[in-house]
C-alpha cells in the first residue's frame, strides 16, 4: 500500500463514501423523475415556470413579469454575495496554526497533517466557487428573460416564442438549483474539518433532509368541513 494512502486512508474512505451517497441519491431522483415528471419540487417548478411564461406573454402582464423576475434576481444576488463572503472566510482558515489544532480536537480517526487540512479547504473553496458562478449565471439569464418576455407576440419572432423564453427561464432556475446544492454540500465538507466520521454522518443527515424537501408534496383529496368548526362558529 502506498504510504500516502495508508496515512490518509480514513479520510479517503470517508470522502469517497460521502460522495458516493450523494451521487447515488441524485441518480435515484433522476430515475424517479423519468417515471413521474412531478416527483420532485424542481420538476414541478420547471412546469410552473413554463406555464407562467405562456400566461405572461399571452395576457401581456408586463408589470407582474418584471416584479417576479426582480425578486428572483435579488435572491440570486444575495446568495452570490454570501458565497463571496464565505470564500473570504475559508481563505482565513488557511492560515492554520492554533486554529487548525482546535478543529482537530475531535478528529479521532482521521489524519491531522497540514497538507490534508489545505485539501479540505480547497474542496470548500471549490464548492463555494461553484455556488458563486451558478448564482451569477442565474442572474445573467434572469436579466435576459426580462427583455425577452416583454417582446410582443405579434412580432412572431422564432427565437422569442413563449417556449423559447420558458427554456431560458428554466435554465436560470437550473443554475439557481445548482447553487443551492452547493450550499447544501458545504455541510459535510465543513464537518470533514472535524474528522471523516463526522463527514459521513452529516452526509447521511443531509440526504435525509434533502429527500424530504425534494419530494413534491402529495395533494390530498378535499376533505369536508369539520362539524366541530361549524359548531364553534355558532
Amino acid at each position: 500500500m502506498h504510504p500516502i494512502f495508508s496515512t490518509y486512508i480514513f479520510d479517503f474512505v470517508g470522502f469517497i463514501a460521502s460522495a458516493s451517497l450523494i451521487i447515488a441519491y441524485h441518480l435515484f431522483l433522476r430515475r424517479k423523475v423519468k417515471k413521474d415528471a412531478t416527483y420532485t419540487v424542481q420538476a414541478i417548478n420547471a412546469i410552473a415556470r413554463t406555464a407562467w411564461v405562456e400566461t405572461i406573454m399571452h395576457e401581456k402582464k408586463d408589470i407582474l413579469a418584471v416584479q417576479t423576475l426582480r425578486n428572483s434576481t435579488m435572491a440570486a444576488t444575495f446568495l452570490a454575495s454570501t458565497s463571496v463572503l464565505m470564500i473570504i472566510g475559508i481563505l482565513t482558515l488557511s492560515e492554520g496554526g492554533k486554529l487548525e489544532a482546535t478543529w482537530h480536537a475531535l478528529n479521532v480517526v482521521g489524519a491531522t497533517h497540514s497538507e490534508l487540512w489545505l485539501i479540505k479547504l480547497i474542496c470548500l473553496l471549490l464548492d463555494m466557487f461553484v455556488a458563486f458562478f451558478s448564482f451569477s449565471m442565474s442572474i445573467r439569464v434572469f436579466n435576459h428573460v426580462g427583455y425577452m418576455i416583454n417582446v410582443p407576440l405579434a412580432l412572431k419572432h422564432k427565437m422569442i416564442s413563449p417556449a423559447h423564453v420558458a427554456t431560458h427561464l428554466n435554465r436560470a432556475g437550473k443554475f439557481y438549483s445548482i447553487g443551492m446544492r452547493a450550499y447544501y454540500f458545504i455541510v459535510p465538507l465543513v464537518f470533514w474539518l472535524f474528522g471523516p466520521h463526522f463527514m459521513f454522518i452529516s452526509t447521511i443527515g443531509l440526504l435525509v433532509v434533502l429527500y424530504r424537501i425534494d419530494r413534491a408534496p402529495k395533494i390530498r383529496e378535499k376533505e369536508p368541513p369539520l362539524a366541530g368548526l361549524r359548531q364553534a362558529s355558532k
